[in-house]
């Protein structure tokens, strides 16, 4: 039913006492404006009777106008922004799904207004990037847990810098950016090594572990977790990627490449030599494959690797020729027990065709294997 909008009507509604009469009334414009069923001049009329209804002293009467009037996106800017800076009650609703409301208009609201209403607009169901960078600049750890919650918002990755590095503390925060789709491996990394320091301070607490002991197990943890992040199952980014993250953030160690091969991850292997050592990684495949091992040898030169760990770099690089590591199930495990013999092995030297593993290396060598024994120790402290 169309309402027929008259001077009696507006009369009606100005003097009427009776709040339930005035929602109504309210709901009942709202409606037929929303379905577009005015004429032109019903529609003015509409607008007229919407203006006045925001300075309403009611507020069931302000919440009513702002519920029906949120589906309306061709309402005028002055009504717009009056609804949405009112109280909470009333603003909520209109800040969460009205397109009335332009980027510009919510970056002007969520600059002077709480939580709350900050909270609304990052649960849009569209956000752009603009404004999402906004309320990660302006917004407290829960409107940024809000905003890494929806799906629907954009969020660069300068954003979700900006978020970590505000709430680097914040459990909330990274717990939402993980489960992002599509992270990027920049970040997937940052957040694996935020997770590896705060668990380094639950394990200071604990008096049973030496700090040596306790360092040895972060880094256990953190560059098996790092690695982990190049898992094709995962789809976060590829090896190269990741290479380029942990350099530029002064986390690309000789313990883990020397790890990574230890794993069977060649192409982490190939493409973190090629990056510290300087050359396209084309060259680099070429040299790691090398048949003599000068091609190899001169590679970890150039790349400033440890030359005592030189001899198990070429024990991996046999077993993945042996073993067409390709990623399959257990495959790292098989790798990781095949390659723990070679090195025992070679640490002995029975074998005179091959370079000899200086045992003073083997307990590193070991740490680097994932001995199941550290593994332990670690579930041991932190349970």
């Amino acid at each position: 039913m169309i309402v027929s909008l008259t001077q009696r009507d507006v009369e009606r509604l100005l003097t009427d006492p009776s709040v339930d009469a005035r929602a109504d009334t309210v709901r009942k414009i709202a409606e037929d404006f929303q379905d577009q069923s005015f004429s032109p001049e019903q529609r003015e009329m509409a607008l007229q009777i919407f203006e006045i209804m925001t300075k309403d002293a009611e507020i069931r009467v302000r919440m009513a106008l702002s519920e029906h009037l949120k589906e309306c996106p061709d309402i005028p800017r002055d009504i717009a922004m009056a609804l949405a800076q009112d109280v909470d009650a009333v603003a909520v609703p209109f800040l969460e799904f009205s397109e009335a409301l332009s980027d510009a208009d919510l970056i002007e609201i969520i600059r002077s207004v709480g939580d709350v209403k900050q909270c609304a607009v990052a649960r849009r169901p569209s956000v752009s990037s603009e404004l999402a960078e906004s309320l990660v600049e302006q917004g407290s750890e829960r409107v940024v847990t809000t905003l890494m919650n929806n799906e629907g918002a954009t969020v660069t990755e300068e954003t979700l810098d900006l978020a970590l590095d505000r709430y680097a503390q914040s459990e909330a925060v990274s717990g939402a950016v993980t489960r992002r789709p599509g992270l990027p491996v920049h970040i997937a990394e940052r957040l694996v090594n935020q997770v590896s320091e705060s668990l380094e301070r639950h394990l200071a607490n604990r008096q049973s572990l030496s700090p040596d002991l306790t360092s040895d197990l972060i880094l256990q943890v953190r560059e098996r977790a790092t690695l982990g992040l190049i898992d094709p199952r995962f789809g976060i980014g590829d090896a190269e990627q990741l290479v380029r993250s942990l350099e530029e953030n002064g986390r690309l160690t000789g313990s883990i490449i020397l790890r990574a091969l230890c794993f069977g991850d060649i192409g982490f292997f190939e493409a973190a030599l090629a990056r510290l050592a300087r050359v396209p990684l084309a060259n680099a495949r070429i040299l790691v494959h090398d048949a003599n091992r000068r091609g190899i040898e001169g590679l970890w030169d150039k790349a400033g690797m440890p030359k005592a760990l030189f001899p198990a770099v070429v024990v991996g690089i046999e077993i993945v020729a042996e073993m067409g590591y390709d990623g399959e199930a257990h495959d790292r495990e098989r790798f990781r027990r095949r390659m723990l013999e070679r090195v025992l092995t070679q640490c002995e030297g029975t074998d005179p065709s091959k370079p000899r593993i200086d045992p003073e290396n083997l307990e590193y060598l070991l740490r680097k294997l994932g001995d199941l024994s550290g593994e332990d120790t670690l579930r041991r402290a932190v349970n």
